[in-house]
């Protein structure tokens, strides 16, 4: 498999500002490290939540009650400046809640639009499959347009916008499956998990008297990750990795085991994902090992395996760890040397 030290070095007219690039690096950087030091242990999933939000994705995130999923959400946005909205998900919340609806002024004889909770940067849509499918589509438009219409009007969120969606993956009762096409918004899912003895014991430990949380001091401004998403959507991609996008998730449409594959929307995402990873890597380029690392996260979620792989107990990321081995890159070229890193 190509690595990062078999590319040749590509005579480039895309190169980002190196000074542009590091001071977005920066910026990042500092907000990694101040959610690390509140979501203890789980280096891992605040990297994963930060790649989403340079991506401009949303992130679904399935794992039991407790395990700190609101705490990322909430830190996250108030580390970065952002207007952060709770919506507690449960079966009588109804679409207008989140979109906002339409109400009569007497005064000025006009409908007056009144914002819902979708109109903020950063929306916990908490326990999101305990509410009904007709709210849950209330979602729909605003994850993929960044918009919301009422009654005809178009209202757009402000940038950056991300929906963090909770679910239980344990409880049933009660709750109703995302469809395809909305689990197909969310850029990828992840799980936290339960955190080590150590790492609980200093949970447990910081909040003896006060929530950390309250503790979190402002580092950046919306402008700065506006900044650092334009920059990362600029972080260069070879022709070669462009066709190694698809064949990977071309292999989801034709495989034995599966019912339903992926979309050139997932596509899309991992070129997305792949990007903000090499971003974080401090590269302006992208490699196979960004991809390969994304792969499983961007993908997992959007696939419908056959009744016969659940017979045999063949789960998701076995088959996709099997398409990873399947396909290999190509080498941009037979000329090979180490590209200069910013």
């Amino acid at each position: 498999m190509a690595n990062e030290t078999e590319f040749t070095k590509i005579d480039r007219t895309d190169r980002i500002d190196k000074n542009d690039f590091i001071a977005a690096y920066s910026t990042v950087q500092k907000i990694s490290d101040q959610t690390e030091q509140i979501i203890l242990g789980k280096k891992d999933v605040v990297k994963m939540t930060v790649i989403s939000l340079l991506s401009q994705g949303h992130i679904l995130i399935e794992d039991v009650p407790g395990v700190g999923k609101t705490t990322l959400a909430s830190a996250l946005s108030k580390i970065i400046g952002l207007k952060y909205k709770r919506a507690q998900f449960t079966p009588d919340v109804m679409p207008s809640d989140i979109t906002g609806f339409s109400i009569y002024n007497k005064v000025t004889n006009e409908l007056e639009y009144k914002e819902g909770l979708a109109l903020c940067n950063i929306l916990l849509a908490d326990e999101i499959n305990r509410t009904s499918p007709k709210t849950q589509s209330s979602l729909l438009e605003v994850m993929e347009e960044g918009t919301i219409t009422v009654d005809g009007k178009t209202h757009r969120v402000p940038t950056p916008f991300m929906v963090i969606a909770t679910q239980n993956p344990i409880g049933f009762v009660g709750t109703h499956p995302l469809p395809e096409a909305q689990l197909d918004r969310f850029i990828m899912r992840i799980s936290i998990g339960y955190p080590d003895v150590e790492n609980e014991i200093r949970i447990i430990s910081d909040r003896k008297t006060e929530n950390p949380i309250d503790r979190i001091q402002t580092l950046t401004s919306a402008d700065d990750i506006i900044h650092a998403q334009n920059i990362v959507k600029n972080v260069h991609i070879d022709d070669t990795l462009y066709k190694y996008i698809v064949e990977l998730v071309a292999k989801t449409r034709n495989h034995q085991y599966i019912t339903l594959g992926a979309s050139p929307r997932a596509s899309l995402s991992l070129m997305r994902l792949s990007q903000a990873r090499a971003f974080l890597e401090k590269r302006d380029y992208i490699i196979p090992e960004d991809i390969l690392n994304m792969y499983v996260p961007a993908i997992a979620h959007r696939i419908i395996l056959k009744q016969e792989a659940k017979l045999k107990r063949i789960n998701t990321e076995d088959i996709l760890n099997e398409i990873k081995k399947s396909v290999a890159p190509q080498i941009l070229n037979e000329k090979v040397k180490k590209q200069n890193t910013i």
